[in-house]
């Protein structure tokens, strides 16, 4: 079998993670018509159809989505390449792709991307907000950026860049109409809004006798997967919740929400980041950690 051009392998990735011809040349700087011919180049050196095609949608053929795998393998490996080139002090370019949690990525990282693009000029950035907890390897991520979540996976390494205070907070509803509980046991007789997304379920913990860390016992009947969606449940009444203070702080001092527990000791909640085990770390991803420590670290 011939070689596939590499400029081709690259048009195939960027028409499947735009999900159009039309868009994946325009990232390529190529015409539709370009972009399709050499998607089929790229099946006929492979002797197999990647894409199914429809005249409104695209979607990836079993080998298709195989080769694009490979394809995400590959490009880090040449990303990995151009990092021990350019060495510690290398230069950012290309495509930072990061996952940041909905809300403190809109109050938060936001900010830092802002810095980061202004510092340099040769970057791009491509950030999904979502509290999903999304598989970076898989999906092509460089960094991930997650709230109370490390990892034990393997093939990922973690670094925590900032610590947030964490507060138990209600409606001043919710507290009139259930009561204010007085110690961590009332919790049993609550309603506690508990964060859970895939695998990933939120703990409860506050420094107990002989300063070790005890897990809350709370009742759980609503759980979901944004730190903004249990903010708002909370002022809806529906329950006490167990959020970092930058989500909460402008609607506590508004008395739209309520301290609860204010005696316990809790746990920071720690802001991580996370990106796939490498030997060389691509300048772009380094200097974005870097930059975070440093804008949200203090």
């Amino acid at each position: 079998m011939l070689r596939a051009n590499l400029n081709d392998i690259q048009v195939f990735m960027a028409v499947v993670d735009a999900g159009s011809f039309v868009a994946g040349g325009q990232a390529m700087g190529l015409s539709r018509s370009a972009a399709g011919k050499a998607v089929i180049r790229l099946e006929d050196r492979l002797g197999t159809r990647l894409l199914n095609r429809t005249t409104r949608t695209l979607s990836l053929t079993e080998e298709g989505r195989v080769f694009y795998e490979r394809g995400l393998q590959v490009l880090a490996s040449i990303d990995e390449a151009e990092a021990s080139v350019a060495g510690q002090s290398g230069t950012p370019r290309g495509v930072l792709r990061l996952t940041v949690p909905d809300a403190f990525g809109r109050l938060l990282v936001l900010p830092v991307i802002g810095k980061y693009l202004a510092a340099w000029p040769e970057i791009q950035v491509e950030v999904s907000f979502s509290d999903r907890v999304a598989d970076i390897v898989e999906e092509g991520f460089d960094l991930a950026v997650r709230i109370g979540v490390t990892t034990s996976d393997t093939r990922l390494v973690s670094r925590v860049v900032a610590r947030y205070k964490a507060v138990f907070c209600a409606s001043p509803s919710y507290i009139a109409g259930r009561g204010e509980p007085l110690d961590i046991d009332d919790l049993a007789a609550h309603d506690c809004l508990i964060f859970s997304s895939r695998n990933q379920r939120q703990s409860w913990r506050f420094r107990g006798e002989g300063s070790s860390w005890v897990k809350a016992q709370g009742r759980s009947r609503l759980r979901l997967d944004s730190g903004e969606a249990i903010r708002d449940a909370a002022m809806a009444g529906l329950g006490i919740a167990f959020l970092p203070d930058f989500l909460v702080a402008e609607d506590m001092a508004a008395g739209r929400l309520q301290p609860v527990l204010s005696d316990l000791e809790t746990d920071d909640v720690k802001i991580v980041t996370i990106y796939p085990n490498k030997r060389l770390l691509e300048p772009r991803v380094r200097r974005f950690i870097d930059l975070m420590v440093e804008e949200l670290g203090g």
